[in-house]
């Protein structure tokens, strides 16, 4: 078995660039796919508790899904994941306008967004380094932000991704990754045990906007602080849960002091047994149980069906540059972005 990182062709944009997929694989015999369109993580195959690997991201087989139709399916985000409340936010005296593309709300950097754009790829032994500058007003956003993304695949079965960004200007700041996970490899998501390291979540208005309030998760569907099925509750009366048309919260982490890397959230499929654990030095991660999925889209022979796929995104919380009582994003010259969160794999043994 061949370790390290190789790569193949993926296509190539309509301006002719070419597109490269990297393959990084450990000395367990895990294996990561990574395009350098988006830094989206095509492909994750992880053992079950028999040694039997699956795929467990969703993705496509080709460029082109992820061009046009994909739903930020395991793609890189930025300049600000999450949304940002009617595209507009003031940043030391002055008004900025973002593209509105979630309603009337901006999603995930706006419609040319980190996800879709050519990133720089530089294999560093066993890490994959992606770097993009976001030039002065792209997406409405002030400043040249200069982005890097590392991944690195351990053989302690983890896929470490770590963020670093500077600026020339004053600008909010709030990268993160979007795969969509299935643990089992195939079905809806519903019976995965979910647990999430949180007392609190972000309250969302019916536009998926923060009302500015953490909510206690004591007594409501959102209480994951032991571990529960994800369609336990998902279907509950519950007015928090119509906004998302199910989750589609973050939750305020509970941190300890500082920045430092500990445990946010972890997911186990019963029946393979597989486990996945976020570990991230983020005050935040949203969890979204894959409500917008409807079949239309399909890859790697199947169609993707409602709730098949889940998402945990590190990151700072929705509209923070609205809301002065969230942690701050704005990232100022002199200043370094810098956070590192781990999507960590192992197995539950069988009873």
């Amino acid at each position: 078995m061949q370790t390290g990182i190789t790569q193949a062709p993926f296509g190539q944009l309509p301006d002719g660039r070419a597109i490269t997929q990297f393959t990084l694989t450990n000395a367990q015999g895990m294996v990561a796919r990574i395009i350098d369109y988006g830094g989206i993580v095509t492909e994750l195959h992880a053992p079950d508790r028999d040694g039997n690997f699956a795929d467990v991201v969703l993705g496509f087989e080709s460029l082109e899904p992820y061009r046009t139709d994909s739903p930020y399916i395991g793609a890189l985000i930025g300049r600000y994941g999450n949304r940002i409340r009617h595209g507009r936010f003031t940043l030391d005296g002055r008004e900025y306008q973002l593209p509105v593309n979630n309603g009337n709300n901006h999603l995930h950097g706006g419609p040319g967004g980190f996800d879709r754009v050519k990133w720089e790829a530089t294999v560093d032994g066993a890490s994959l380094r992606l770097q993009y500058r976001s030039v002065d007003g792209e997406m409405g956003y002030p400043g040249n932000l200069d982005a890097t993304v590392t991944y690195t695949l351990t053989d302690d079965n983890e896929l470490v991704v770590t963020f670093h960004a500077v600026t020339d200007q004053a600008t909010p700041v709030n990268l993160t990754q979007h795969s969509y996970f299935n643990l089992a490899g195939d079905g809806d998501i519903l019976g995965h045990v979910l647990t999430i390291e949180a007392d609190t979540f972000v309250a969302i208005d019916a536009e998926s906007i923060p009302t500015g309030e953490l909510t206690p998760v004591t007594g409501t569907p959102f209480d994951f602080r032991m571990p529960r099925p994800i369609g336990e509750r998902i279907g509950q009366p519950d007015k928090q849960l119509r906004h998302g048309g199910g989750y589609d919260h973050n939750f305020a982490l509970n941190k300890p002091q500082g920045k430092a890397l500990s445990r946010a959230v972890r997911v186990c499929e019963p029946v393979s047994g597989r486990v996945l654990e976020l570990w991230t030095e983020e005050p935040g991660v949203q969890f979204y149980s894959g409500n917008f999925l409807d079949g239309t889209l399909a890859g790697k022979g199947r169609s993707y069906q409602y709730r098949s796929g889940f998402c945990i995104e590190p990151q700072h919380y929705p509209d923070s540059p609205n809301q002065p009582q969230f942690p701050d994003t704005i990232l100022r010259p002199g200043q370094v972005y810098q956070t590192e969160s781990r999507f960590r794999f192992s197995v539950e043994p069988g009873a």
